[in-house]
């Protein structure tokens, strides 16, 4: 059962690599293969994909995440056949530059589907399977992990942060459970910056540790969002410092993925937070 109390202790087998949770910070590398990437860092052609994949990996990302519909506030929603025209050529030309594990990011099972024969090796779901049961009958079939985010968008605000990010995360593991999905292939996203005000993020961050009680190994996402370029008062671009702070943070509280944009500058920041955190020489 999970959510009683439980700390992760077993590797999960993402793609060809096992990731043993609790000996490091795992650096996630992003590319958004839209045009409307709220960082302004979009990218649709496959070559250029596939070189800043191997960027990232010289730059000490252990996995790539790539998606082709933007999450942003207010984005646009494109149809599943327009989804994958934009992700099949990048995802393609990453598979074949990359040795990494590569999660697609997407919310219909028909495509997450196309990726897997394409070469993904894992979902990143920013539902946490709430808007596509079907996903967890996908990933049981396949064998594949996923990450499960909790989605504010939409949801009343009981008062208390951590205790909406816990129920939302609870719901996508019974799910997983209810479609047959080993949750012990599962990672837990508390959806900093999906539905929560600048103050409910902060604290969000701030009180992050609680989660760990979930008994699954945890992923956040801070990298260039708004909230902080609203402390900051910086535009997208001028936010590699403000993330630097979050991540720091996040590594003290135990998070295990980090999933960033700027890969190189912040694998240095996690390396460094992990020999404070658990210790050097690692």
């Amino acid at each position: 059962m999970f959510g009683d109390g439980s700390l992760v202790t077993a590797p999960t087998r993402i793609g060809n690599r096992d990731f043993a949770w609790g000996s490091r910070t795992f650096v996630m590398g992003v590319i958004n293969a839209t045009p409307d990437s709220f960082s302004g860092d979009g990218v649709l052609d496959s070559t250029l994909a596939a070189e800043r994949a191997c960027s990232m990996v010289e730059g000490g990302a252990a996995l790539i995440d790539i998606g082709a519909e933007s999450s942003r506030p207010g984005y646009q929603l494109v149809s599943p056949a327009e989804e994958w025209a934009r992700l099949e050529a990048v995802l393609r030309a990453v598979r074949d530059a990359v040795e990494v594990p590569i999660s697609v990011d997407t919310t219909r099972a028909a495509v997450a589907e196309r990726a897997f024969d394409a070469g993904a090796d894992a979902l990143n779901d920013i539902n946490g399977l709430r808007e596509a049961p079907e996903l967890a009958r996908l990933l049981a079939r396949s064998g594949r992990p996923a990450v499960l985010m909790h989605n504010q968008r939409g949801r009343e605000f009981s008062g208390d942060v951590i205790a909406d990010v816990r129920a939302g995360l609870q719901e996508s593991l019974a799910l997983a459970e209810r479609g047959g999905l080993d949750c012990t292939r599962l990672v837990l996203d508390p959806g900093f910056g999906f539905g929560w005000e600048v103050s409910q993020n902060l604290e969000l961050l701030r009180r992050l540790g609680e989660l760990r009680t979930l008994g699954r190994p945890l992923l956040v996402g801070t990298s260039r969002k708004s909230t902080i370029g609203t402390v900051l008062d910086r535009a997208e671009g001028e936010r590699r410092w403000g993330t630097a702070a979050t991540l720091a943070l996040a590594v003290r509280a135990g998070v295990d993925i980090v999933r960033v944009h700027d890969v190189a500058e912040m694998a240095e920041v996690v390396r460094m937070a992990d020999a404070v955190v658990r210790g050097w020489p690692a």
